[in-house]
């Protein structure tokens, strides 16, 4: 230090370093405003609002005009930038936040930097275009444990910063990594409980038997939106023992469903090993071959495994930019991936299950028919083999039609044996009124809808009653097969509104009006939920329902509601 420089003051000769620290004497005013500025930093257990008030009482109580706090990964780079001071349209013109470089860079992990102008420092590099300008400055790092989690800018203090504001902003800085690790641990148990459930809903509903198809896309879209990802997507074996991205979701999806995994890379490593592993970024890795994956950056790859049986493989994928996944984002993925590849499993053989039941009804069957309907039809050839037979030796005929009348009361008894069989594989419901398996539907969708849906069922316009006196006359009029689409119709409809719709309310309308060709049945499915949605992924239900329809010479429709929200299905066929 020249001999003529005193505390506080630059060097003479034009160049400026760190500011000599001086002891601190601090006013009881003062000191007060210091520990209620560390308790508002410490009572918040929001990441984002612990380094929000951080920030601005940091600025508010060492009078800075610009203050920011810049979180940074491992390699200095910024993960999160809290500012205050700069106006936001201003802040996105500058572009992206700055990284630990230049004068930045020179902030101590301990301690602080304290300059009375920036621009002097031999280290500085220059302000980005639009950058407002700035000379006085305070630095300092925020520590979590031994780690720098983060690095504290103030800027412009009319008359420079003292070492009373360096004082003040180091018990800040010791006190905002205390809270900093605090949200941390609430975050992470938040995320961890948050992880678990979403495992428990996967399970529930594998185990209720949902379509294998809207299952994994359930998984996909869970686990992306738990974890923070950007993009989610399901490698699954594919024809040769390949791994095919079967289903993604996210940004970029559409460019990854159906690319095969290379052999070697890092899907294959965690299908085999059975264990999963993350990467900072994709986009700067030499061993990424999928060129689709080459846009992304922090990358997650968690095996779909249970009872050593390797499901697949969940990919969890974020933009270039955002934060890297950690070891307890892997440890809780691990646990929601083996969670859903048990379920997945347990569904699988659930549906072996009934497979296999399947397989025995058919050999009862075919015991029955053989053990009763075709023993007694054959029993009944035997017989009009003897009439025959006796008829050519000149029996009398009196003799010949007793033979007869029993040969036809057995293929009677037969005929009635086999529609009894063939009764038993149709559908149960169809010995069931259409009402009744009408109100069955409404009261099966309770379940996936958190709430009964109405039914009203009218006749020539007339509600009908509970007393059950003109389900016949419906039933008179509406034929079997336009039954089973009616039911068809509800059933799909009430589906709809259960996965998307997000309602308060289902009303579901059966009207039959009149007879014959020229009388109709018309089915509507009308919610309050979101309506649907301006792009649609999938319509294989509602493409169902229109086949139904054509097939009746009818029509179906589905659009808004009349009403300010939801959507409303028609669907309406003449009668036969």
């Amino acid at each position: 230090m020249s001999p003529d420089r005193h505390p506080g003051a630059p060097f003479r000769d034009g160049t400026l370093t760190e500011v000599d620290a001086e002891p601190l004497h601090v006013t009881g005013d003062a000191l007060q405003d210091v520990l209620e500025a560390i308790l508002a930093v410490a009572s918040e257990l929001d990441l984002t609002a612990v380094l929000n008030r951080f920030v601005q009482v940091s600025a508010d109580l060492t009078g800075a005009r610009y203050g920011a706090i810049n979180v940074l990964d491992q390699h200095g780079a910024s993960t999160m930038f809290v500012y205050t001071g700069i106006p936001t349209a201003l802040a996105r013109m500058m572009g992206h936040a700055p990284h630990a470089q230049g004068v930045l860079g020179r902030i101590p992990r301990e301690g602080a930097l304290r300059l009375a102008d920036l621009t002097d420092h031999p280290a500085f590099r220059g302000f980005p275009a639009e950058h407002p300008p700035m000379g006085s400055f305070l630095g300092a790092s925020v520590r979590v444990a031994d780690h720098v989690f983060g690095q504290l800018y103030l800027s412009e203090k009319d008359g420079g910063f003292t070492p009373a504001d360096e004082r003040i902003v180091l018990a800040l800085a010791a006190a905002a990594g205390v809270a900093v690790s605090n949200a941390q641990l609430y975050a992470e148990a938040a995320r961890r409980e948050h992880w678990l459930q979403a495992g428990q809903d996967i399970a529930t509903m594998l185990l209720e038997g949902v379509d294998e198809e809207e299952a994994l896309e359930r998984i996909a879209a869970t686990a992306r939106e738990v974890a923070g990802a950007d993009t989610a997507a399901l490698a699954l074996p594919g024809v040769g023992g390949a791994l095919y991205i079967e289903l993604a979701d996210g940004q970029d999806a559409d460019r990854l469903v159906g690319e095969q995994m290379p052999e070697g890379g890092r899907a294959w490593t965690v299908m085999r090993e059975g264990r999963g592993l993350q990467t900072p970024s994709l986009s700067r890795s030499r061993t990424v071959r999928l060129e689709a994956m080459r846009s992304f950056g922090p990358a997650m790859f968690t095996p779909l495994q249970a009872s050593g049986r390797g499901v697949g493989v969940l990919i969890l994928l974020r933009r270039n930019g955002r934060a890297p996944f950690d070891e307890r984002d892997l440890t809780t993925a691990e646990t929601f991936a083996s969670q859903a590849a048990l379920a997945y499993v347990l569904a699988e053989a659930r549906h072996a299950q009934d497979i296999a039941a399947l397989f025995d009804e058919r050999a009862r069957i075919a015991r029955d028919l053989h053990d009763l309907a075709i023993q007694q039809l054959f029993a009944t050839g035997m017989q009009l083999e003897t009439v025959r037979r006796r008829a050519a030796d000149g029996v009398a005929p009196v003799d010949l039609t007793t033979i007869l009348d029993e040969a036809l009361d057995n293929v009677d008894s037969s005929v009635k044996q086999i529609r009894q069989i063939v009764h038993a594989l149709r559908d149960p419901d169809a010995a069931t009124g259409l009402v009744e398996r009408l109100r069955r539907e409404a009261s099966l969708a309770r379940t996936g809808l958190g709430f009964a849906p109405s039914l009203v069922v009218t006749l020539d316009g007339r509600v009908l009653s509970d007393d059950g006196l003109d389900e016949d006359l419906l039933d008179e009029r509406v034929d079997a097969a336009t039954t089973d689409d009616v039911v068809a119709v509800v059933r799909e409809g009430l589906a709809n509104a259960a996965r998307h719709a997000h309602a308060a309310s289902v009303a579901v309308r059966v009207d039959v009006v009149g007879r014959g060709p020229v009388g109709r049945v018309q089915v509507e499915v009308l919610d309050d939920g979101v309506g649907i949605p301006a792009r649609r992924d999938r319509a294989s239900g509602t493409g169902n329902l229109a086949a139904r329809a054509r097939q009746h010479g009818g029509t179906f429709t589905i659009g808004a509601a009349p009403t300010a929200r939801g959507t409303l299905l028609t669907w309406q066929a003449p009668l036969l």
